[in-house]
Order: C-alpha cells, then structure tokens, then sequence
C-alpha cells in the first residue's frame, strides 16, 4: 500500500496536534455527543501544551461528516494553527485520544486504510412498469461507481445512474437501445477499471441484465469480474455501493500489489536473504532507506517507543544509537509513529498482514530494497 496520503503530515516540524474520534450518526442525538467528545479533545490537547489555533484548528473539523450516515470516525491533525489532515475513518477508533507530539500519531489512519484495494461496482436492476402497461418490466436501471476499499466506505466515488429500455419492452427498436446501453457501461466500467487500476469488477443485480454487460468488457477484465446476488436496495448514498457485499467479498483480503510483496517476503525469506524480522533490524533497514515494503501485524499493538531526530531516517533503538549517527538532537516518541514517519520519508510501502496468516517478531518485518548495506 502506498502511503503518499500522509504526505502532507510531514510537510512542516511539529509540534502536531493529533485527534482520532467517533463522529457516528448511529445515536438518539449524535450532534450532542459529537459536541461533547470534541470539547474534551479540546481540553486533553490544551492541557497537553497545544495552542488556542491548533486546538481550535482540530474542533472545527470534528463532526464536518455529518451528512455521512452510521457508524465512521475522523483523523484529523493541525501544527501551528493550521490544519494539515482530515480523513473520515471506516471505522471508529477503540476510544477518542488526543495528543500532541513532535512526530505525528498517523499509524492508526494508515491501518484502516488497508487493504486499499480497487474496485468497481455495478448494480443492474429491471424496472416494473405501472399496471396496464404491455409489460411489467419494460426499463433497466444501470448505477456504477468505483473506489478503493475500505475507504469508500466513508468516501465513496461518484455514482452514475442511467435507465434504458430493456428487451422485451414494447417500444420499437427498445432491444437494440438496450444492447447499445449494455456496450456503453461496459465500456464505463471499462475505463474506470483502467484508471483505478481495479482489481475487482463487481457485478450484481439481474442476472441477464449483468451477464450480457460481462460480455460487453474487454477480453483482458473478464477474469476480474465477481458476480454476486444482491439487489444492492438500502445502501445510503454517501456510503460505497454494496458497502456490506463488498465487506464479506474482501474480508482477509489483501490488494494484488501487497499479495506480490508477501509471497517475494517469503521466498526471500526462505532463501536467508532480503528481509528482516523484528523491530530492530526493521529500524536499521528504515534508517538506511533500505526497505522496499515494510510488512506490519494486524493487530499492531507495539509499545515501545523510539529514538528520532528531525529527519525521517533519523531513527534508533535508543539514544546512544542515535548519537553514534551523529543526531545530538533527538528525543523519543511512541514506536509507531516514529515507524510510519519512516516509511514515508523513505518512499517505502505498508503492507498489512493479519497475525494470524503472517505472525511476524515484533508484529513487523521487511522486503528489502537489497540484501544488506553494502
């Protein structure tokens, strides 16, 4: 998974303001609890040492998804006043937590960011025609939209919806308009496929209707169509298309480029040669910009804490390690902030393994760029 998301935490030094907080609509009165858990985040950030305008900076966000229904969170962080992220969460954080610190607290945004898998979603749907009418199915209703999961369940990509005549109807020439309609979202999908680089086509709905749009695609996307049987009825329009299909179809699931960066782990690892294990020779892989992919347990719950200085390379086990690197001004921060800073400032990727697939020393290890540091 890449991470250049983050970017824009790393732009300037901190001190950074850091809030993760349940914003759910799923309450009798959402807006009141949401307005006491940001006065709170308040409270703990301005007794933690944060300024008026970065604190106030992060409460003017809290609770800005509010047209976004269930159950979802938001990572928002500020430095000196400004506000530098804002992400809506899958999922609620465990419990609100506010901090400050001189390095971001960004590796819980980053793990509910994986898989990070492209997709895209159709669901196709005969209409029933009023009583009287020659036909009682005379119309079909097209709707379409891409994403990455599981972000797009909090930040679904714009869905196009379209009706046309469907075989059978009355009106002349309604089969030919139908087969045209069925070539021009098959190749709708086909194009945002190509853009997304998706690694699903998920197809759902009448099943005439899905397989003749299957056929309608490229010879080269066929093998990545799913269908499914699902109506695709009752999902809100601000959440993804197929929200709970799509949540058991890539439950466990990793993205096609994590999954290649696995298996080279594992037979790189089989070979003795290529990887690390464990926290520390992962923190000296990082220091050399020597990882290629950082792989990281899923639960994470490392608690430790690090050695930095101002760069992003700039990371040991313990300060003398540090200072032997020349860094005399360098402080601790919590391990995973420190890590994820790293993998970031050295273009590496994260890839999120379940403990129980891939159980890792220290939850974590690495692909290597090369076998050793020269």
């Amino acid at each position: 998974m890449r991470l250049t998301f983050l970017g824009p935490l790393y732009a300037r030094q901190g001190p950074y303001a850091c809030a993760y907080i349940d914003t759910s609509r799923d309450l009798d009165d959402p807006d009141r609890s949401i307005d006491l858990r940001r006065r709170h985040l308040e409270d703990q950030l301005a007794a933690q040492g944060a300024d008026t305008a970065t604190t106030g900076a992060i409460a003017r966000v809290v609770g800005t998804d509010r047209d976004l229904p269930g159950r979802h969170g938001q990572a928002i962080f500020a430095a000196h006043g400004r506000l530098a992220l804002a992400e809506e969460l899958p999922d609620p954080p465990p419990g609100d937590t506010a901090r400050l610190a001189m390095v971001p607290d960004a590796m819980p945004l980053a793990l509910q960011h994986a898989p990070d898998i492209p997709y895209v979603a159709a669901v196709v749907h005969r209409i029933a025609q009023p009583p009287g009418s020659r036909t009682a199915e005379a119309e079909v209703e097209v709707t379409v939209q891409a994403g990455r999961w599981p972000t797009a369940r909090v930040a679904p990509g714009h869905r196009t919806r379209r009706q046309v005549p469907a075989w059978g109807s009355p009106r002349p020439k309604a089969g030919g308009e139908w087969r045209q309609a069925a070539t021009e979202v098959a190749g709708q999908i086909a194009d945002l496929a190509d853009r997304d680089e998706a690694e699903a086509i998920v197809l759902s709905g009448d099943h005439r209707a899905r397989n003749t749009i299957a056929r309608e695609l490229p010879r080269r996307l066929r093998p990545r169509v799913i269908a499914i049987d699902s109506t695709g009825r009752g999902t809100e329009p601000e959440r993804a298309l197929l929200e709970e299909e799509l949540r058991y179809l890539f439950r466990g699931r990793l993205s096609a480029r994590d999954q290649a960066c696995v298996e080279r782990f594992l037979t790189r690892r089989a070979r003795g040669s290529g990887t690390t294990k464990g926290l520390a020779d992962t923190v000296t892989a990082l220091r050399r910009a020597q990882a290629e992919a950082v792989l990281i347990n899923d639960p994470f719950d490392l608690n430790q804490r690090l050695w930095v200085g101002m760069a992003p390379k700039q990371i040991a086990a313990n300060q003398a390690e540090l200072r032997g690197l020349g860094v005399e001004a360098g402080w601790e921060e919590a391990a995973d902030a420190a890590l994820i800073r790293a993998v970031v400032g050295t273009g590496a990727e994260l890839v999120v393994v379940p403990r129980d697939d891939l159980p890792l020393p220290d939850g974590l290890g690495a692909l290597l760029r090369y076998p050793d540091a020269g």
